[in-house]
């Protein structure tokens, strides 16, 4: 006799008898003509080898690149003296239930804007919801769309210059609401930095580094992910001693097989049962039986 461990979506397929789980890529590619800081080496991939070698084929590839290239996890450390480095980082703490604030209408009269509690307040309130503790926060401000256009992604002509740059990001005022009244993991965008463009003090990156919060920027695809029902993981590689890394950040939520657009346009009447109490929505798997159930041990007899 052992135990074998059963995941969360083999436990609800078994009980609901159906469950639909959906994985988003969040993530760009890194490759030629990547949008880079001032400073920061561009990236290059080197063909080492690509071809038959003897008998059989091989590839093998050198890469350079800054830590803060492309879809990115930064660590505490990089604006925090002290606190983590990549390596450090638990594994729980890049990981949590997705919020997507939706901004693009804000940002379409106003390329540096900043994200306010008020946005955040509008979130809880469509989705008759607060933030959850633990949360993955991302701005979606159809940047993403520029990228990897490095003058359009830095919003300015001269992208050598750090001083010209315009893009939205996160106000220090909600950053910190966020970490103090919500609790969360990770909090991120789909720009280059989670600093609005002009900022030239970088004060959200000082927050989020003293509060252990790490931050995530040039996130991709986020149309494609419900605002609220998902779990986001940053998947960052673990650069010992490193100011942040390159990561591979990706969603998963259970779609509605009766309407797969539903789960993205969330309401208040559907957020936890439906109003027959009969069936059960995606975001109700998410939140209360995917945690319960992930506990469980199956005694299997052998």
């Amino acid at each position: 006799m052992h135990f074998a461990t059963f995941t969360p979506l083999a436990i609800l397929a078994f009980i609901t008898g159906h469950v639909d789980s959906k994985t988003v890529d969040l993530t760009h590619n890194l490759g030629p003509n990547q949008p880079y800081w001032p400073g920061d080496l561009p990236f290059n991939l080197t063909v080492v080898h690509r071809g038959q070698f003897d008998d059989y084929w091989y590839e093998f590839n050198n890469i350079q690149m800054g830590e803060h290239t492309g879809t990115h996890v930064d660590a505490p450390a990089h604006f925090a003296e002290g606190e983590l480095r990549v390596h450090q980082i638990p594994m729980e703490k890049l990981m949590g239930p997705g919020v997507i604030i939706n901004i693009k209408a804000k940002v379409a009269g106003n390329p540096d804007y900043q994200v306010t509690k008020k946005d955040l307040l509008a979130w809880e309130s469509k989705h008759n919801k607060t933030i959850p503790t633990g949360a993955v926060v991302i701005m979606n401000s159809g940047w993403s769309s520029k990228y990897p256009n490095r003058k359009l992604t830095f919003g300015t002509e001269t992208p050598d210059d750090s001083s010209s740059y315009h893009f939205p990001g996160w106000h220090q005022d909600t950053v910190e609401w966020l970490i103090q009244e919500r609790d969360v993991n990770v909090v991120g965008v789909d720009t280059p930095s989670n600093d609005y463009g002009p900022s030239q003090t970088f004060i959200v990156h000082q927050i989020l580094g003293k509060a252990e919060v790490p931050g995530v920027e040039f996130v991709a695809n986020l149309d494609s992910v419900p605002e609220i029902g998902s779990t986001i993981y940053a998947a960052v590689i673990k650069i010992y001693d490193g100011s942040g890394g390159p990561a591979r950040v990706f969603a998963t939520f259970q779609e509605d097989e009766d309407d797969e657009d539903s789960e993205v346009e969330c309401n208040s009447e559907t957020d936890n049962h439906t109003s027959g109490g009969d069936n059960v929505t995606p975001a109700y798997y998410q939140y209360i039986l995917v945690p319960l159930l992930s506990s469980v041990m199956v005694l299997e007899y052998i």
